[in-house]
């Protein structure tokens, strides 16, 4: 097999584009190099993101600047615990006559323009809320004023901090899994980002910050042809398909694979989860992570960079190890690379 055929222009102006957004977004966010092409993957394979990590990381900068960057109408909503459902949707109030009003609220206030819908600290809103984004997210559709809305090119980005418990609502797993990928985000830990973060005037004004950003770096409404392009393009030998389906068994019957994790009782520690739909997001995000190192194939590198952020929020544990998730899905994901034979 050879690297991208030269004579694929289309994907590999495509590849370039790419690396500009990626670029821009950098202009923004300091050290975070990985999360920045895992946001890239996402949208590439057109998946929904979710952040997650501790206040004050660069959470929702890294966001604002991949939806300036990305461009298509863009709106935003903060979580909060009176959000209700159909704030999303339209906002009443009593005009300077004193007569009532209805407007339409950020789902469809740029109509089925919208690209990027950015939902700020999502654990914070309502469970009726997250049932109305589900469709949105799963079906990119709602219905308002006796008409359905569909957003083509709408991607879904959104936030949460793992500090604050007050006030918070977890979202529920059929939520969970409409996200392509759950990213954690921490601080950058070498010194000279860290000095950078701490002392340069720049990282201290964020709106200046995201101004830097170049608009519309990738034209949003190609890029669902392009990731289907992308996925058509990219292959993957029989050796690939046995690995990727043996890194499931293993993750959904760790026990029967023979992992042991200390501490954990591994008869039935996993509840449920890792979908074939998940694997299915796994192999499309892996094809997109290929493309972008210049292959037309998959290796067992591909599967391995994205399967923590793809596959970790899917897997669902027995409610007594829920508590020391944190600690057990990391641990269970390492396990079976190192259980399971790479081609």
């Amino acid at each position: 097999m050879n690297t991208l055929r030269s004579g694929d222009a289309m994907l590999t102006d495509w590849r370039a584009a790419a690396g500009r957004f990626e670029a821009e977004v950098a202009k923004a966010v300091v050290g975070q190099a990985r999360a920045i092409r895992l946001v890239t993957i996402a949208i590439f394979a057109r998946g929904h993101v979710m952040l997650e990590g501790d206040v004050g990381v660069g959470k929702t900068t890294l966001l604002r600047a991949v939806a300036r960057a990305l461009g298509g109408a863009y709106e935003r909503v903060e979580g909060t615990v009176d959000l209700m459902p159909t704030d999303l949707i339209y906002h009443t109030f009593l005009g300077e006559d004193g007569r009532p009003r209805v407007e339409p609220g950020p789902v469809l206030r740029r109509a089925e323009d919208l690209s990027v819908f950015f939902f700020n600290e999502i654990n914070r809103a309502r469970p009726q809320v997250h049932a109305l984004l589900l469709r949105l997210m799963a079906e990119r559709t709602v219905t308002a004023f006796e008409r359905d809305y569909h957003f083509p090119n709408l991607q879904v980005f959104a936030d949460r901090n793992r500090v604050e418990r007050e006030e918070t609502f977890e979202l529920p797993a059929a939520a969970r899994d409409r996200f392509l990928m759950e990213i954690g985000l921490e601080a950058p830990r070498d010194p000279e980002s860290r000095r950078a973060l701490v002392f340069d005037p720049r990282f201290h004004d964020t709106d200046r910050l995201i101004g830097t950003v170049a608009e519309g770096v990738l034209d949003h409404a190609a890029i669902g042809g392009i990731g289907a392009s992308i996925q058509h393009a990219i292959q993957a030998a029989p050796e690939i398909e046995t690995y990727v389906v043996a890194l499931w068994d293993a993750l959904v019957r760790p026990e029967a694979a023979g992992i042991r994790l200390p501490g954990v009782e591994m008869a039935g520690l996993v509840q449920g989860g890792a979908s074939p739909r998940g694997l299915s997001y796994l192999v499309r995000a892996a094809r997109v992570r290929a493309w972008l190192e210049g292959r037309d194939w998959l290796v067992p590198e591909d599967v391995r960079a994205v399967f923590p952020e793809v596959m970790a929020h899917r897997v669902f544990l027995e409610p007594i190890h829920e508590m020391r998730r944190a600690e057990i899905v990391p641990a269970l994901c390492r396990a079976v690379f190192e259980t399971v034979p790479a081609p």
